[in-house]
């Protein structure tokens, strides 16, 4: 029972007398809805179930009711089923009694209040339950505004002054009503009480109408540059009718009173005219088309829908903000209100806030907004125009988002329209979408406007059809395929609707009604690209976790429809992969085709170049490439559920546990794994059971399987490789590796390498070999060299000093300049040489100036060290140095073949996947040798959770063991080397005095005197000098600056013409060896 008295209440008690009273939407309409524990039954009232037309049904249990005393009673005989809604959050359906009151519109007593298992808050008057996994708070109208809205039964009397005064001086009460203009609408009573708290303290933010003021001058104001030039417009005002006429002239007032505009006299004006709004009033546009033409544009991007729904993924509360007139929100740029001038019959008026309508509007607008809400952009807010989106994980981030954009809205002046915001809900219409924590789904109203579009009589209609339907083309899988008939229409200039085109309708309205809801991407998780062609067009799915991101399709165009079936789902792989490299690029990824030819692109002996282009392109990405059809490939299927790449280097490498799936039925490890897992385990051969995987020895075993090729491409050209050869992709193979025929498989994968055919070059060896001593120890006799000519880079890099170790082969890569002088290259040296190895006892180089100038020698002379110099431009004794620089080109040529001038990001790379391989000459990696333990790589199997190598810690007796053996190995390595490059080669002995013809290399000409039609040869030169057997110094004329030491192979012996002969010619005799015929 509800007290119905105008009485004084106390302080703190609004809620002590009051019952529980708030408001709900029963189909479209607000109603008073109130909450009775006391009642036994929902009763709705008879009033709104008629004016609501809701379908009622006979009770089958009629009853009569009446209140505290006994006497009139009202007979209960029908019942409803009534839907209502609290907020945007809260959907119930109830089954209610019929009855006639006006109390209020529904009554939920016990009935809703036990199914719900609704908590009542006597002293907060509140009900609290669970709804779907969300906790639903309602919240009680206040005492205010239940008066407010009550049905005034009481007859109202307009009073003089006099009368007002006397009756105060009879009652010691006066109350006054003020009005206050809540912007706050009852909907949010729904919504927790910490989102209530927030909106309650930021109310200035969404006023009734804009203050009547203009807005502040921020630091951004709408400039408009006119064309130099250019002819101002001056165009009459329309002509309007008397009514319309007295419209505009009602909102042109208001507009002068709320100094949005003022009078003009400017000497360019268009005219204004009249919109009409979808509520049936009014809005003024002004046709800028003129003064348009004549501004100079300036474009600023606008945000692209795809990248803001990206950035979604995880969210599970949603708020929309929408600015009230967000445009009138911007100051025109002092000095610039002139030229927004406009006519009206009543005068000319020019515009002090931006108007709708103007060229360069939207860009300032988007400006603004990019610059206010920056620190928020794209971590939980994106902003299309006057619409801005808060996203949260939680309620407690979502309460701190929104507190901080009202913050920032406030601070700088913008106003809300409160009748379109939306707060803290789980679903929101945002762009034509409709966005909730399961993914993007499709607006139903848009989708009502395609299926009940009517079928299309002109190309016109077609035209427009198809563009509608474009716009959700991403939710429907093989949209081009399907609308391919419809579309053949818009070449004819005349419409032809065959029994196709209506298929096609058909097919397309019936996908769109049941297209599936998009997931958001999580760059957390693994992608799965699905594809599939045929004769029409390709197609393509993008989908995490078993759900669709997107769908891709294209139209065939007639020459593509006459390719073969595999080269049509080899376009559709790579069509796929381009539409959404932005999101594959850098991930690992599963790629599904139902074409089985697919699976050996990688391994095809022949191709031609349409293919080749494909398949680099393909070498981009890291994927598993799956056959739909097969269940052999159970990889792939794990690899989709991992978290963590292959090719993203991780302290743990998982992803490897899909392995203990496939031992079972395996055919090379099926026997081992069957024996080994028995009851009680039989030994088998050397293979063993750790930790769940298969290893022989200390090898893991790989499957048949996809895998396989997978860990080979990662150790030839992944991430901290380099493409090194054969033989070094097979032991880094075989040392962590294990399955029958490895040797084959990688050496057919090496072999096959588009990269490496393409960029590695081949390399001859030529004379005689002459080793170095063999140093002692690590880093006390080094070689350096210079690899000139390359492009140069942004950090102006265009040479790369090589320093190697001779005793561990350990090689260092500089990025350094062609201009470097002896200073420079000290200075480098010491910065990265020095500092991590100390000073070297022996420096082996080539004859460069830079080696060799003065200063260069006295300071490694102070340093007690000696430099040993090779022959130059043929160093044949440094030949460690040219091999790394042979190595190190091939390496860089196949990292680098997209961004030649980038090479110096590769460096590093390059250095790693050197010093991590094993020298053929130690028989170990330079990088073991140094630090005593091989470099962990991405796929070792060390880094597997409890999987270590058993391989014990090495000691100090064990390293310096091992220096031993290096050492042996190297005086081994130079004779049996010395005794297989001579086998090939002649052995050339010239004297002093001897005259040779020497060979000039193309090193050798001063600059800009080379060319193909140059001797290669000059002499006779006498020998001067034997240096050794491999280099000698000649007598060079003065005209040749260049250095005389020559290397043996570009010396040739001097055979001066025999003089008897040309004699016996000139003469008529005949030669002693030349018989007459």
């Amino acid at each position: 029972m509800e007290k119905l008295l105008i009485a004084p209440r106390q302080a703190g008690a609004s809620q002590r007398h009051a019952i529980f009273r708030t408001r709900c939407t029963i189909s479209g309409n607000v109603c008073d809805l109130l909450i009775d524990s006391g009642c036994t039954e929902n009763i709705i009232s008879r009033s709104v179930v008629q004016k609501l037309h809701l379908k009622t049904t006979r009770n089958p249990h009629p009853y009569k009711i009446s209140w505290v005393k006994k006497g009139v009673e009202i007979a209960v005989t029908e019942m409803c089923r009534v839907t209502f809604s609290i907020g945007k959050s809260y959907v119930c359906e109830v089954l209610c009694d019929v009855l006639d009151m006006d109390i209020c519109h529904l009554i939920l007593g016990r009935p809703w209040q036990f199914d719900t298992g609704a908590i009542y808050d006597g002293r907060a008057n509140t009900y609290s339950f669970e709804w779907k996994q969300h906790k639903i708070r309602l919240l009680p109208r206040s005492a205010a505004e239940n008066e407010r809205d009550a049905p005034n039964k009481a007859t109202m009397f307009v009073v003089s002054g006099s009368s007002l005064l006397s009756s105060w001086r009879e009652s010691s009460w006066m109350l006054a009503l003020v009005a206050s203009n809540s912007q706050i609408n009852g909907e949010t009573t729904a919504l927790p009480k910490t989102i209530q708290d927030i909106l309650q303290k930021f109310q200035d933010v969404w006023p009734a109408t804009l203050p009547n003021e203009l807005p502040p001058l921020r630091d951004l104001q709408h400039q408009i540059d006119l064309q130099p030039g250019a002819n101002l417009p001056n165009l009459p005002h329309y002509r309007m009718s008397p009514h319309e006429h007295e419209i505009l002239r009602g909102i042109v007032e208001e507009l002068l009173q709320k100094q949005m505009i003022q009078p003009s006299l400017s000497p360019c004006a268009v005219p204004a005219l009249l919109v009409p709004k979808k509520d049936g009033s009014w809005r003024m546009c002004v046709d800028s088309r003129a003064i348009n033409k004549i501004t100079t544009k300036y474009r600023f991007p606008v945000p692209r829908l795809e990248d803001m729904l990206d950035k979604l993924a995880g969210a599970t509360l949603f708020s929309k903000l929408d600015l009230r007139s967000g445009y009138h929100q911007i100051r025109i740029c002092p000095g610039d209100e002139w030229k927004t001038a406009f006519k009206t019959r009543d005068g000319l008026f020019e515009w002090r806030v931006m108007p709708f309508g103007l060229c360069n509007a939207p860009a300032t607008f988007m400006r603004l907004m990019n610059d206010i809400l920056r620190p928020a952009l794209g971590r939980y807010c994106v902003v299309y125009f006057d619409d801005i989106l808060i996203f949260s994980r939680s309620l407690e981030d979502h309460r701190d988002h929104l507190t901080h954009i009202l913050g920032i809205l406030r601070e700088h002046k913008l106003y809300l329209n409160i009748t379109k915001c939306e707060f803290a809900t789980s679903t929101v219409h945002f762009l034509g979408f409709i966005i909730s924590s399961q993914g993007v789904h499709m607006d139903p109203q848009k989708i009502r406007a395609i299926t009940d579009w009517p079928t299309p009589r002109s190309v016109t209609e077609v035209r427009s059809f198809v563009g509608l339907a474009n716009f959700y083309r991403r939710f429907i899988r093989g949209f081009s395929i399907i609308i391919a008939p419809i579309t053949e229409c818009l070449k004819e200039k005349t419409l032809t609707w065959t029994a196709d085109q209506e298929r096609s309708f058909s097919t397309l309205k019936t996908a769109l009604t049941t297209a599936p809801v998009l997931a958001i991407p999580d760059f957390n998780k693994p992608f799965q690209v699905d594809t599939d062609a045929s004769s029409v067009g390709v197609g393509a799915v993008l989908a995490q976790d078993d759900r669709p991101l997107e769908f891709f399709s294209e139209k065939l165009s007639p020459a593509r429809r006459n390719w073969s079936a595999y080269e049509q789902e080899f376009y559709a792989v790579v069509r796929a992969l381009k539409q959404w490299e932005h999101y594959l690029l850098h991930q690992d990824f599963v790629l599904c085709s139902d074409n089985h030819a697919l699976q050996f692109i990688n391994s095809q002996k022949t191709m031609n170049k349409m293919h080749a282009r494909w398949l680099t392109f393909l070498q981009r990405f890291s994927f598993v490439l799956k056959h739909k059809s097969g269940t052999q490939n159970r990889v792939a299927d794990a690899l989709s559920r991992r978290t963590t790449l292959l090719t993203t280097v991780q302290v743990d490498t998982p992803g490897l546990e899909a392995l203990q799936e496939l031992y079972a039925q395996d055919k090379d490890f099926s026997d081992a794994w069957r024996n080994l897992t028995s009851q009680p385990p039989i030994p088998y051969a050397d293979f063993s059971i750790r930790h769940n995987f298969l290893f022989k020895g200390n090898q893991l075993c790989i499957p048949e399987s996809s895998w396989r090729e997978h860990l080979t491409k990662e150790l030839h050209s992944g991430g901290l490789s380099a493409h090194v050869g054969r033989t070094k992709t097979l032991e880094q193979m075989q040392n962590r590796f294990y399955w029958p025929h490895i040797r084959r498989d990688v050496a057919r994968f090496v072999e096959r390498c588009p990269i490496c055919q393409m960029y590695k070059g081949n390399a001859q060896n030529t004379g005689f070999y002459t080793p170095l001593p063999v140093p002692n120890s690590i880093w006390e006799d080094i070689s350096m060299d210079f690899v000139l000519g390359l492009p140069r880079t942004k950090r102006g890099a265009d040479s790369i000093m090589v320093v190697v170790d001779r005793f561990s082969k350990m090689a260092h890569f500089l990025a350094c300049k062609k201009t470097f002088d002896a200073l420079n290259v000290a200075i480098l040296f010491f910065k990265e040489i020095v500092r991590l190895h100390g000073i070297p006892r022996s420096i082996t180089s080539d004859r460069d100036v830079r080696f060799v100038s003065h200063f260069w020698r006295e300071l490694w002379k102070r340093l007690q060290t000696e430099i040993k110099l090779s022959s130059a431009y043929h160093p044949q004794t440094d030949g460690q140095t040219e091999v790394v620089n042979r190595t190190l080109g091939n390496m860089l040529r196949c990292l680098a073949h997209e961004h030649p001038k980038q090479w110096d990001d590769y460096l590093g790379q390059a250095e790693f996947a050197y010093n991590a391989m094993s020298n053929r000459s130690t028989g170990q990696c330079p990088f073991s040798i140094v630090y005593t333990k091989c470099p962990n790589h991405v796929v070792d199997i060390a880094v597997l959770p409890n999987c270590k190598s058993k391989v014990a810690t090495t000691t100090t007796e064990a390293y310096t063991k091992m220096l031993q053996e290096v050492k042996s190995k190297l005086e081994d390595s130079n004779s049996n080397y010395k005794q297989q490059a001579d086998r090939s080669r002649r052995e050339k002995i010239f004297h002093p005095g001897d005259l040779v013809m020497v060979r000039l290399r193309k090193e050798r000409f001063t600059p800009g005197t080379y060319s193909k039609l140059s001797p290669r040869k000059i002499g006779p030169v006498p020998i001067v000098r034997r240096i050794n057997d491999n280099a000698y110094v000649v007598e060079l004329p003065p005209t040749f600056l260049t250095p005389s030491t020559f290397n043996v192979s570009d010396i040739f012996a001097y055979k001066p013409p025999d003089t008897g002969i040309i004699h016996s010619i000139s003469s008529g005799e005949k030669s002693p060896t030349t018989g007459e015929t």
